[in-house]
């Protein structure tokens, strides 16, 4: 049998495909208190939370976080079909990208107090480089076990995605603690956090979810 036509038939059979859903959803949530347990013991919420929430700029984090997170999953869920292409969805992807442009934008039009160089810098980078990744790692252990039950033929590729799944969501827990809230901030640490973590689950993903 040629690769095209295991591709087909694999595609045909519905019946290792269909609950790869229910068992990432089920993974997650049971990797979730792991990450937030985390969260609690070495961080916490941000003392001024009730007041950071009328910032928009403190509301736009979790937009782009979840928006990261919901594209990733969309994507991850996609690639696990054996079929499956990202022609056509990588769109999904400037949703949180555009939301931080957009962000970006506002705050350059607003007066400032503190210089750029300052904003993009923030008080907290180091917290965030470490605890992006740290708090993911549960998550990404459970993405892969879920997309393990998938029959995807790029299996790099859906690491990534199930890296980028888990860095979403341990970076929205991390904004509810995270005293900066420039988009400029946002862009940069959180960029590089989620990109770390990304890498791995490319790496990991290449050998746990080959088919």
């Amino acid at each position: 049998m040629d690769t095209d036509q295991l591709i087909r038939t694999l595609a045909a059979d519905d019946t290792r495909a269909r609950p790869v859903g229910f068992v990432l959803t089920l993974a997650l949530l049971a990797a979730a208190p792991v990450s937030l347990l985390i969260f609690f013991a070495e961080l916490g919420v941000r003392p001024d939370v009730m007041t950071a929430m009328h910032n928009p700029f403190f509301d736009l984090k979790f937009a782009v976080t979840l928006a990261l997170a919901s594209a990733a999953i969309i994507v991850s869920l996609h690639l696990t079909r054996p079929e499956a292409s990202m022609r056509g969805w990588g769109w999904l992807f400037v949703i949180p990208a555009g939301l931080l442009v957009a962000g970006i934008s506002g705050e350059m039009m607003m007066p400032q107090r503190l210089p750029m160089m300052t904003r993009l810098v923030g008080h907290n980078s180091r917290v965030c480089l470490t605890a992006i990744p740290v708090m993911s790692l549960p998550l990404l252990a459970a993405a892969l076990v879920g997309l393990r039950h998938g029959a995807t033929t790029r299996p790099a590729l859906a690491g990534a995605a199930a890296g980028m799944l888990s860095a979403g969501l341990a970076a929205t827990f991390y904004a509810s603690h995270c005293t900066d809230d420039s988009p400029l901030f946002v862009a940069t640490w959180y960029t590089i956090g989620t990109a770390l973590i990304t890498a791995i689950g490319a790496l990991i993903g290449s050998r746990v979810l080959r088919f």
